[in-house]
């Protein structure tokens, strides 16, 4: 396995899938926090929105997502959205338009695990909160949002955890992450083809394992007692 870090420059690459993980999952979560909103919106207009986008996109294929970010939103029609003065402007375009496409694919999955957050929210409670003088901003803000969040930690567990493994798409438009060093390791070690596997399952393994264990017992803690 050695041989594997003399010759390939794995912590870049592992150290590259660890980032897009991060930004995916802070863009995707602020996003789908607004997608909630809108799905439980009174207003129906943004309700129909909200659930268009989250039908649409949780049924579009995620490697055709960020294709379609680089190829048709950076490339065909020309949005920039890396300094183009930059030496690693095309590098440096490449990793943000795969975490656009990561974020806003798994915006939707974000939104609904927080919607069935928001439903395990008696209604009595909202009715009180408007009842004392609260809008709908406020008792989303101060009485059910918080809730929410509460019984959705492990449902956005399952999101982040689902994330992290989904980053190896990110390949299709050349971000040198953990996918890109397996595949150069078959091509050019075949050798060490057991150690390869075995190295990378060890490092998804480590960055999901304490997620899904940690925010599991974070979900029981924190359970609203009803």
């Amino acid at each position: 396995m050695q041989e594997l870090f003399q010759q390939f420059d794995v912590w870049s690459y592992f150290w590259m899938t660890i980032k897009l993980s991060l930004w995916s999952a802070l863009w995707a979560g602020l996003l789908g926090t607004l997608l909630a909103i809108m799905r439980v919106s009174p207003v129906r207009i943004l309700n129909e929105v909200g659930a268009f986008y989250v039908n649409t996109v949780r049924n579009t294929p995620l490697t055709l997502v960020v294709l379609f970010s680089l190829t048709v939103l950076g490339t065909r029609l020309g949005i920039s959205i890396a300094n183009q003065e930059s030496p690693t402007f095309l590098v440096d375009e490449a990793i943000r338009w795969a975490i656009f496409g990561l974020s806003i694919y798994h915006a939707a999955f974000v939104c609904e695990a927080l919607r069935s957050g928001v439903n395990t929210v008696p209604p009595g409670q909202a009715e009180a909160a408007r009842s004392i003088g609260l809008g709908f901003g406020q008792s989303l803000r101060y009485v059910v949002l918080p809730q929410a969040f509460r019984g959705a930690i492990a449902p956005l567990a399952s999101v982040l955890i689902a994330l992290i493994k989904n980053t190896t798409v990110a390949s299709i438009i050349g971000v040198q992450q953990a996918s890109v060093f397996m595949r150069e390791g078959i091509e050019f070690r075949p050798d060490l083809i057991w150690q390869l596997f075995l190295l990378i399952a060890v490092f998804f393994l480590c960055l999901t394992l304490p997620i899904g264990v940690g925010l599991t017992a974070l979900s029981q803690k924190l359970a609203v007692k009803r």
